[in-house]
């Protein structure tokens, strides 16, 4: 229930700021008669996807720690909540970016993430089950790599391609409704059933098709925060620590990561759960780590 309430509360929030933006630009409705305006369905397209892709940014933090269930550590009163802070604190100065905050979810599996809407006001997040069953070296190496996901800008990097493909997605999927409802079946007042459905069955497919793209960004940024991983900590606990969480995979341990917050974690779960390689938001852990170990020789 709670997932669904935070789905339906973005959504409002994106339909809302988008209909103040829309008021303010001055843009008409796109369809005007029975001829369509391209630049004003242009607009009205970039306006709903990347509002929502922003939103989706600027709440991210509030929504991880409500999805996960995550725990902030604001005075450490263990051991190894003291060792966490100041491990991030530690990796933070070294990347050049603010303190993040450091907290901790109840997963059983191995896992971690960051999110946040700037580099200096980001969120880095560790499961119980990494936390217990990683060593220091191997953990440590885990919080330099999300710390490079944020130092690199991975989450508003990704968050404009998004946006981008979101905007084209609605403005493709509207001009073959258009053309369907117009030429197929013959609407010339305003919009027909045709367009509806047709502009439904569009966006799924153009829909798919973007998601390529975004997941070849979030694969490219895995590679890129493994290395930054390596240079914080260092190459061969980053490579322990891909290898441990590889062997967990074998294991078939199960993932309890909400699916809005897999792209961010540092394991997507196992390969068999992706619908293909070209929609994983993660390369599979064999390649990170050649690529690692390549980088060494």
């Amino acid at each position: 229930m709670l997932r669904i309430g935070l789905f339906l509360l973005t959504n409002l929030a994106v339909i809302i700021v988008a209909s103040i933006t829309l008021q303010l630009l001055g843009v008409q409705h796109y369809l005007q008669g029975s001829s369509l305006n391209l630049t004003s369905l242009l607009i009205f397209c970039a306006v709903f996807g990347f509002a929502g892709s922003f939103i989706s940014l600027f709440i991210s933090k509030w929504m991880a720690k409500r999805s996960t269930g995550t725990k902030i550590i604001t005075e450490p009163r263990t051991p190894d909540e003291r060792w966490l802070v100041e491990t991030t604190r530690e990796l933070a100065e070294k990347a050049g970016i603010g303190m993040p905050e450091i907290g901790i979810f109840p997963a059983p599996e191995s896992n971690a993430f960051a999110t946040g809407w700037n580099r200096n006001n980001a969120l880095v997040a560790v499961s119980e089950g990494l936390l217990h069953r990683f060593k220091r070296d191997e953990a440590r190496a885990v919080l330099a790599h999300e710390i490079g996901h944020v130092a690199n800008g991975d989450m508003i990097t990704l968050s404009l391609i998004q946006g981008i493909v979101n905007t084209f997605v609605m403005f493709f999927a509207r001009i073959i409704g258009y053309t369907v409802d117009k030429v197929v079946f013959k609407n010339e007042r305003g919009h027909g059933i045709g367009f509806y459905i047709t502009t439904f069955i569009a966006e799924m497919v153009l829909g798919i098709l973007a998601s390529i793209i975004v997941m070849k960004f979030s694969r490219y940024r895995e590679y890129r925060a493994d290395v930054a991983g390596a240079t914080l900590a260092d190459r061969s606990s980053m490579i322990s620590a891909l290898q441990r969480l590889q062997s967990e995979q074998k294991a078939q341990m199960p993932s309890s990561m909400p699916d809005t917050m897999a792209a961010f974690g540092i394991s997507n779960g196992f390969s068999k759960q992706n619908l293909t390689k070209l929609l994983s938001s993660h390369p599979p852990l064999e390649d990170r780590i050649r690529a690692l170990q390549q980088n060494m020789s």
